[in-house]
């Protein structure tokens, strides 16, 4: 674990938590973000190109100057952090869904991992975990192959405030106290 990157789930919603895991500023990270109510249309387009078409849903993505940007748009919708390996395994185990010829395929065998993924060498849930975690070379790949995942109204986690955390809000960057909340939606 101690060579793992930084990684970060994004999440969209002013009541839904955003994951990462161990973060270094010059490392990549993978966000989690989940989506919240009524906004603009230029808001709700950025939105879609992060694959958070709902309130609480979330997804893994890479950090880079790209995906800030995006996220500096959509901050009072979104919030975000680092996970931990035991919240992206939690999340993957709980709520893993795999998207298999435009269907929802949820991951109960291995070898629908296998067959889909298996050109890149990861054959089973736990390789997906890895190469979540570790931002490894064919994130992208494992991380499109993993439908937006859909989490639970945090009974008590969220204020519904658009201010930013650090703020007292529930918007925007998490860091590691991402993983609270993680743990009251899975």
């Amino acid at each position: 674990m101690g060579n793992q990157k930084k990684t970060a789930i994004r999440r969209i919603s002013v009541s839904s938590p955003i994951i990462s895991s161990s973060r270094s500023p010059s490392n990549l990270s993978e966000n989690n973000v989940i989506k919240k109510q009524d906004m603009h249309p230029k808001t709700r387009k950025v939105l879609y190109s992060l694959r958070l078409r709902k309130i609480f849903s979330g997804v893994f993505v890479k950090e880079n100057e790209a995906i800030m940007e995006h996220l500096q748009k959509v901050e009072p919708y979104v919030t975000y952090g680092y996970p931990n390996l035991k919240s992206v395994k939690d999340m993957i185990y709980k709520k893993g869904v795999a998207k298999i010829n435009k269907e929802r395929v949820p991951l109960t065998d291995n070898n629908v991992i296998e067959q889909a993924l298996g050109e890149h060498g990861i054959i089973c849930i736990e390789d997906i975990v890895n190469e979540i975690t570790s931002v490894g070379p064919h994130f992208k790949e494992v991380a499109n192959f993993l439908r937006p995942f859909n989490l639970n109204k945090p009974e008590k986690a969220l204020q519904g405030k658009k201010r930013r955390f650090k703020d007292g809000g529930d918007s925007g960057n998490r860091e590691d106290q991402i993983n609270e909340l993680i743990s009251k939606m899975n």
